[in-house]
C-alpha cells in the first residue's frame, strides 16, 4: 500500500498564538505553510485578517493566500480542492507542509472529506443556473428557485453565495431530495493528518483579542475598508462579512462612533473564538497545547514527530 502523505495542522482560536508558533516551526524545519483561513484567501484584505507580513511570506513559502478577488465568493469545497492540490505539489518536490489557521469548516472538510462527492455535476443545469443568476434580478430568481426545492438551504446561504446556491439547486433537482436532506457521504482522506490546537485561559485569550483589535485599528483598518469600498467591493460581498470589515462600514457612514465600532469588533471576535473552540471539539484526534506554557513549542514539535 502506498504510504500516505503526512499533513501537519496547527489550529486554534483566533489570537491564541498559532500563527507565531507555526511560522517559527516552519522556518526552523524548512516546511511550507498552507494557510487555513477563510478570509486570508482574499487579496487586499491584510490588516483585518492578520495576514502574514511580506517579510514572513518571503522567509517561508505560503500557499492559499491572496487567491481570490474580494468581490468573489469562495466555498469550503473549493478550499479543499485547492489545498489537496497544494499538498500533492509540495510533496512532489520532496518538501513537507504545515497547515496554519482557525477555519474549522476547512479543517473538517480536509480531514473528513467532502459530503455529496458521489453526486456528479450536471453541467447543463449549472450553465442554465449561472445564466439565470447573471440576468435581470438574477439573485432574486435564483433564490425563488432554491426556495421551491430546498427552503432550508435558501434560508441558510447568503444571497451572494451563488456558487453554493447553484450547487444546492443542482443536487436537489438532480436527485429529487433537498440538498439539506442529503445523507452525508464522507470519504476517507487520502492523507495522514496530525492535528494540534493552541489554547489558553479564556480571560487571557479575550484580553489578547481586545489588544489585537486595537492594533488593527492603529494599523489602518478603517482606511483598508474605505479603499475596498471605493474599489467597488460590494458591502454584501462574502469577504465584507468578515469580522472587522462588516463593522467598519457603518462607522465610515458616521452611523457608529469609532469606539462603538471597535467594541462591536471585540465582542464579535470573542464570540467567534468561543465558537471556534466549540467546533474543534467535533473533530477527533486534536491534541491541545497551552501556547503560553514554557514547553509549548517543544510539546508541539513532539506531537508533530520532529
Amino acid at each position: 500500500m502506498e504510504k500516505k502523505i503526512v499533513c501537519r495542522v496547527l489550529t486554534g482560536p483566533t489570537a491564541s498564538g498559532k500563527s507565531d508558533i507555526g511560522f517559527r516551526m516552519a522556518a526552523t524545519h524548512g516546511w511550507e505553510i498552507i494557510c487555513m483561513d477563510s478570509m486570508q484567501i482574499y487579496r487586499s484584505m491584510d490588516i483585518g485578517t492578520a495576514k502574514p507580513s511580506r517579510e514572513e511570506q518571503a522567509a517561508v513559502p505560503h500557499h492559499l493566500l491572496d487567491i481570490c478577488d474580494p468581490r468573489e465568493s469562495y466555498s469550503v469545497s473549493c478550499y479543499v480542492q485547492n489545498a489537496e492540490k497544494c499538498i500533492r505539489e509540495i510533496a512532489a518536490r520532496g518538501r513537507e507542509m504545515l497547515f496554519v489557521g482557525g477555519t474549522g469548516l476547512y479543517l473538517e472538510g480536509l480531514v473528513k472529506g467532502m459530503s455529496l462527492g458521489n453526486i456528479p455535476a450536471n453541467e447543463a443545469l449549472r450553465a442554465e443556473l449561472r445564466a439565470l443568476s447573471e440576468g435581470p434580478e438574477g439573485r432574486k430568481l435564483l433564490d425563488e428557485r432554491l426556495r421551491k426545492c430546498d427552503p432550508a438551504t435558501a434560508e441558510k446561504l447568503p444571497l451572494n453565495d451563488l456558487r453554493r446556491r447553484i450547487r444546492a439547486i443542482e443536487v436537489s433537482e438532480s436527485t429529487g431530495t433537498p440538498f439539506s436532506a442529503q445523507p452525508e457521504a464522507m470519504t476517507e482522506s487520502p492523507f495522514e493528518w496530525i492535528l494540534v490546537s493552541t489554547c489558553m485561559e479564556r480571560e487571557h485569550l479575550y484580553s489578547r483579542i481586545n489588544e489585537r483589535v486595537d492594533r488593527m485599528m492603529e494599523s489602518g483598518l478603517a482606511e483598508e475598508v474605505r479603499r475596498l469600498l471605493s474599489e467597488g467591493v460590494p458591502e454584501d460581498a462574502q469577504s465584507m462579512q468578515a469580522i472587522g470589515y462588516k463593522e467598519m462600514v457603518p462607522f465610515l457612514r458616521d452611523e457608529y462612533t469609532m469606539e462603538a465600532a471597535l467594541e462591536e469588533i471585540r465582542k464579535r471576535t470573542r464570540h467567534y473564538a468561543k465558537r471556534q473552540m466549540t467546533f474543534l471539539k467535533r473533530i477527533e484526534g486534536i491534541r491541545y497545547v497551552d501556547s503560553e506554557a514554557p514547553e509549548a513549542y517543544a510539546e508541539i514539535e513532539r506531537f508533530f514527530q520532529v
